[in-house]
């Protein structure tokens, strides 16, 4: 049997270009076009957030695969980086970095790619800890007025979010000690000693999310609980839809040569089809 891991470092085409969305180093983002078809139809966005338990090791280089993948099958594609715990990131650093990139980078991508890409129709898609990052950063409408991340109304451009095996559940993460404790690294101690940070960071306390939501989780994932997926989409009501896949493990929902792979192409396109049928 493969290791499921492989997709991790599995090569992948390099991106068609990279933007910069800030001063430091982690302020980067890598692009992907598809092929020219129609010069008069742009290409919809997909913004990629890596995962890795917010830690400085991983980074988005291990996307390649996917958003490659996602490219070929018509999307303009941008995986964003952000700063992580062991390398400068954490409480607030992680929050900042990804907010900024998520409200910047889908316009300097359309300046570095004129014509090729339709920024008014875009779609977030997270994986494990980026399940996390796309969620919290669709809720943010519901963050307090003094929050320096608020919004005061959604994104008009954000489609959807597709969470991937995502950490949408902090303060259990927190009490399971995933990644030998991930999260109490990223905001900086437990729910009980920093509730406020967790009420402002945590998804399940952010509900509903301010977009449609799709969260995609398959049912032999032994590294993030596919209990948090249905239990933020039980608190969300009808704006998250849960996707439960079976015999698929963590790293599946990333891997186009895995069978849950279609699904994920599918759910993107119809968060894009459903607004286009408005």
């Amino acid at each position: 049997m493969s290791d499921p891991r492989s997709v991790l470092t599995r090569p992948a085409p390099a991106p068609d270009l990279t933007v910069r969305y800030g001063p430091l180093p982690d302020h980067v983002a890598d692009v992907r076009l598809p092929a020219p078809t129609d010069p008069h139809s742009p290409a919809p966005l997909v913004v990629v957030i890596h995962g890795g338990f917010w830690r400085h090791r991983y980074d988005r280089t291990h996307t390649g695969p996917q958003c490659a993948a996602l490219a070929a099958a018509g999307f303009a594609v941008v995986a964003i980086e952000y700063r992580r715990t062991g390398g400068g990131g954490g409480w607030p650093e992680t929050f900042d970095d990804v907010a900024l990139a998520l409200d910047t980078v889908p316009e300097l991508v359309a300046e570095a790619a004129p014509g090729r890409v339709d920024t008014t129709r875009v779609v977030h898609l997270g994986h494990s800890a980026g399940g996390h990052l796309a969620v919290w950063a669709a809720s943010r409408t519901r963050l307090p007025a003094e929050s320096r991340w608020r919004r005061h109304d959604p994104d008009p451009a954000l489609r959807g979010v597709v969470s991937l095996a995502g950490v949408l559940d902090l303060a259990a993460c927190a009490d399971a000690d995933l990644d030998d404790g991930a999260v109490r690294a990223l905001l900086g101690g437990d729910p009980h000693q920093i509730p406020e940070r967790y009420a402002e960071a945590d998804p399940l306390q952010l509900t509903p999310p301010g977009v449609p939501t799709v969260l995609i989780h398959g049912t032999d994932d032994d590294r993030v609980p596919p209990e948090f997926s249905t239990r933020y989409a039980a608190k969300a009501g009808h704006q998250a839809d849960m996707v439960s896949l079976p015999g698929i493990e963590h790293f599946g929902v990333i891997d186009p040569l895995s069978s849950a792979w279609p699904e994920i192409e599918r759910q993107v396109s119809a968060l894009l089809r459903a607004i286009d049928d408005r």
